[in-house]
């Protein structure tokens, strides 16, 4: 079982905890990934990705790409509350890997919540909200640098279930989460975020104010189903136009070419890291 995120038990704990899905409100704006006009332009990719806890060997990718089932890879690229060691990731391996054809999707585990009840090694507070999203943006921007993925891609902001019925909490974390986004956009990176549709992702695509919120939505809901628009939970207009992924299967045990990795399956439409 995957250890970056809560055991399924505690996540499925926490998606009822958090409430049921709703509909965003009437009339927000749709979200597409920041594109100005000095940006590299966004490289997408439409189709199945899959996220393990430690990125898998080098073998076992050319394996499963032989397979052509999986076509994007997401990798946990750093933060205090990544759960599993990365022997794997290096510059090397991301640049073979792309060179392989796979599409790789960065994903970084930032601080948590002040009333997420799973154990952090880092989380904010109201006070530190705003400085911790700013400390995490740039240190993710150094990570997915280092390994070669250059200014234009994205980087998914991991932020896992919390009680979003606690107000205080919620406005703490939409701080962060838009601290976090903006300092990633000065940086020439696009932001994203995961998170599950009854709580993180919900937070983020029915707030109001949508100043500083990331371009990008990878939303959990394990459904079974394979798409990022039959069962899209809020506007039809929010977060077109290459924007979404869908995680809708946890923890599958999956043997390809002789390889079996634990993945998280996922649908996806949406910006892909751009390698150098």
């Amino acid at each position: 079982m995957p250890k970056h995120r809560l055991s399924r038990k505690g996540r499925t704990i926490a998606l009822t905890a958090a409430g049921a899905v709703g509909v965003a409100t009437a009339g927000i704006a749709a979200q597409t990934s920041m594109a100005a006009s000095a940006w590299p332009a966004q490289k997408t990719y439409t189709g199945r990705a899959f996220d393990a806890c430690t990125a898998p060997s080098l073998t076992a990718m050319k394996a499963w790409k032989k397979d052509a089932y999986y076509g994007g890879v997401a990798v946990y690229i750093g933060g205090k509350n990544r759960g599993c060691a990365q022997p794997n990731l290096t510059k090397s391996w991301v640049k073979s890997v792309d060179t392989l054809g796979w599409r790789v999707i960065p994903l970084y585990v930032g601080a948590q919540p002040p009333c997420q009840k799973s154990r952090n090694k880092e989380r904010f507070t109201a006070a530190t909200a705003a400085s911790t999203g700013v400390a995490n943006a740039n240190d993710a921007v150094a990570k997915a640098a280092a390994l070669g993925m250059k200014a234009g891609s994205p980087i998914f902001l991991n932020m896992e279930s919390y009680d979003i019925a606690d107000k205080a909490c919620n406005e703490a974390t939409l701080t962060y989460v838009r601290a976090f986004t903006k300092t990633l956009r000065a940086k020439t990176y696009r932001a994203g975020l995961y998170g599950f549709s009854s709580s993180s992702a919900h937070a983020i695509a029915t707030a109001e104010n949508r100043t500083d919120l990331p371009g990008n939505l990878w939303y959990a809901r394990w459904n079974g189903l394979e798409t990022t628009t039959k069962d899209w939970p809020w506007n039809p207009k929010l977060y077109t136009d290459h924007s979404r992924g869908h995680q809708y299967k946890a923890n599958s045990k999956e043997t390809r070419g002789g390889h079996t990795i634990n993945i998280d399956r996922n649908a996806w439409d949406a910006p892909v890291a751009i390698i150098g």
